[in-house]
């Protein structure tokens, strides 16, 4: 395609992208109540492995034994950070995972810090405040104490950030498509080596299209077409607009789980899960976009 269509396509592919997102958090709600975490998270690793393997295969002719180890460090990454946030799902709401991880993005800039020396500005240090006053909207209970779900996923966050810190460390002068295949295949390693020490695959549960059918999505949409959206659409799109566009997955998350799971938000949450995307916003755009219509 041409340069122009492209950057005609850039935008919808980001928000194709995030709302593909968005609706994972309560499919992977439901897919729990009958799959087991590590299994579930083996599947959906390989089969992306797989399927971004097939699309990307004519980057392969680049590959460089050096790329395994890279992989084998930010698939660690990547996979602390799906189980954990995995686990905090099941013991939390869709909506309050999805907007405590997109903590994340306000954490970036701070892990830069003590990783690369590299000093937060005034906009991260705004977004900071902001966030711990949203997840306090979001998670604090009435004697003040955070859920387990909450806490867990919010540790997920972490180390969310700490794969971008670790992509960012890895990848220059590499393929970021190989780079991600093969980060998606680490992690299934490492999920299946969890899932065959403390599960037992429900081989049975597989059989059944209300399981497979909701796993299948997940392996195909999110994992696959939603990060080939992100990757197209960040390259022939403007970093600020690409950020904004992106940071609405939790918008989505939380839309998609109130309508279709059925998730209660109160008015306290509904007041964090604001001031957390203002945060987020603040942090990965510095506002630039109001800047430029002025």
């Amino acid at each position: 395609m041409s340069p122009n269509v492209m950057r005609k396509l850039a935008k919808p592919m980001l928000f194709a992208a995030a709302i593909i997102w968005g609706t994972s958090f309560f499919i992977m709600k439901n897919t729990l109540d009958v799959m087991p975490v590590f299994t579930l998270l083996a599947i959906r690793f390989t089969a992306g492995a797989c399927l971004l393997a097939a699309v990307c295969a004519k980057k392969w002719k680049t590959f460089t034994w050096d790329y395994l180890w890279r992989g084998a460090i930010i698939g660690a990454f990547l996979f602390l950070a799906y189980l954990i946030q995995t686990f905090g799902l099941e013991r939390t709401t869709p909506s309050k995972n999805a907007f405590l991880t997109a903590v994340y993005c306000v954490l970036v800039p701070f892990f830069y810090w003590v990783v690369m020396k590299r000093r937060p500005d005034r906009y991260n240090i705004i977004a900071a405040v902001l966030c711990v006053t949203g997840v306090g909207l979001v998670s604090l209970n009435g004697d003040l104490t955070v859920a387990t779900g909450d806490w867990l996923t919010l540790i997920a966050a972490g180390f969310y950030a700490a794969h971008i810190i670790a992509v960012e460390k890895t990848a220059p002068g590499k393929d970021i498509y190989l780079l991600t295949v093969l980060q998606f295949a680490f992690a299934g390693v490492y999920a299946w080596a969890g899932s065959f020490a403390f599960e037992t695959i429900p081989v049975q549960a597989l059989q059944d299209p209300a399981v497979f059918l909701p796993l299948a999505y997940l392996c195909v949409m999110p994992t696959t077409v939603a990060l080939l959206f992100q990757n197209v659409g960040q390259i022939w799109s403007d970093p600020a607009s690409a950020s904004v566009i992106l940071s609405l997955e939790s918008v989505f998350g939380v839309l998609f789980s109130v309508v279709f799971y059925h998730d209660v938000v109160t008015v306290m949450m509904l007041a964090g899960f604001v001031v957390i995307f203002v945060a987020v916003l603040c942090s990965e755009t510095k506002f630039a976009f109001l800047r430029e219509k002025k």
